[in-house]
């Protein structure tokens, strides 16, 4: 076990540097991932990466057609209809897009209720009915595993790894995650490519869903993968999941409430918040740790590292946040305040605008 546990962590780490999944792979990993946190411009930028790199249309509305069974349709709909925004602006601009087959169509005496219960079967490793909610394994066994599973333009494999990056993005879904890193293996999937899906979700998701698919796939494989995501050490708390304010960041980030109403504000790789328009408040950003970017509306962005201070004028758009490569940590405040005063929040950064920064 301890020649195997090693074997692991080498190809991990290996995993983490080269991106030994194929671009197909990652594509579907980062394409699930984002349709389950609901990050509509997180998702087209995957679908785009993942059409420009051999995935087809086909498979991608495949995958996203199959997580609603595990997302929910509300989820899965807004994706497909990101995916058809994709394809339109992506054939205005004359950009090849596959569209690739359809799954072929069943045999007329197709028992999706037989079917499903073998493969449900085969993902468990045993026969399992789920005797609490007979509506809901009928629904597991005919329908999902049995009407979603049979369409060929996606392989059992890749649909568990579809499901294992969907779910890694759901937090308080760890015994489902478990299940499906097991079922991933029985239906296919490698070690080592189990071993790649968090060094993916960390470079183009985000670090709480990397760490928690490896948590998951230690748990199953009993391997010791280093949770090596998080920010680097730094004298500057990390603080709590800022999930009050999500809503209007792209990525994941922290709050550390300090005194005298200064916050420790942590932005992971790639995060930064949406544009926004402080009213009657000038705000100001102390960079304390880590390489990040301001911006005026308008303006070129400003490289932000340890040191840095900017004072941001009431009635100027803006936005801040992390390097594509790099944590960032800037401690926050308001002065003049006015009694009137409020925060205006508008559209999130795109990708455009972002993946154009250079340092």
């Amino acid at each position: 076990m301890l020649a195997v546990t090693m074997l692991l962590a080498s190809t991990f780490i290996n995993a983490q540097q080269n991106m030994v999944l194929t671009n197909k792979q990652q594509a579907l990993v980062a394409i699930a991932a984002h349709e389950a946190k609901g990050n509509i411009e997180g998702l087209k930028q995957a679908l785009n990466e993942g059409l420009d790199n051999g995935l087809t249309i086909s498979e991608a509305k495949e995958a996203l057609s199959q997580l609603y069974a595990y997302t929910g349709f509300p989820r899965s709909l807004n994706a497909l209809g990101a995916l058809q925004q994709v394809i339109k602006e992506r054939t205005e601009a004359g950009l090849k897009t596959e569209v690739g087959r359809e799954a072929d169509p069943q045999p007329a005496d197709y028992d999706a209720l037989k079917q499903g219960t073998e493969v449900q079967t085969q993902l468990i490793g045993q026969p399992f009915t789920y005797t609490f909610a007979p509506q809901t394994d009928y629904y597991l066994k005919a329908h999902l595993f049995g009407d979603i599973f049979a369409r060929n333009n996606l392989t059992f494999a890749e649909r568990e790894m579809v499901t294992v990056s969907a779910i890694s993005a759901l937090p308080g879904c760890e015994p489902q995650l478990r299940s499906h890193v097991s079922g991933a293996l029985n239906m296919g999937v490698k070690n080592y490519e189990l071993a790649c899906i968090p060094a993916v979700l960390a470079a183009k998701v985000g670090t709480e869903e990397a760490i928690r698919c490896t948590k998951a796939v230690n748990d199953v494989c009993g391997t010791n993968l280093p949770l090596s995501f998080d920010m680097p050490a730094s004298v500057w708390t990390k603080g709590e999941p800022n999930t009050a304010y999500a809503q209007y960041f792209v990525g994941n980030s922290y709050l550390a409430p300090m005194e005298g109403g200064i916050s420790n504000v942590t932005f992971e790789p790639r995060c930064r918040n949406n544009w926004h328009i402080h009213h009657g408040a000038v705000q100001v950003l102390i960079c304390v740790s880590g390489r990040g970017w301001y911006q005026e509306w308008g303006k070129p962005a400003v490289p932000m590292t340890p040191g840095a201070i900017i004072a941001i004028p009431t009635e100027v758009k803006h936005w801040h946040g992390a390097a594509r490569d790099s944590w960032f940590q800037h401690l926050t405040y308001h002065k003049d305040v006015q009694a009137d005063a409020s925060n205006e929040w508008l559209e999130p950064v795109t990708d455009e605008i972002y993946d154009a920064l250079k340092y």
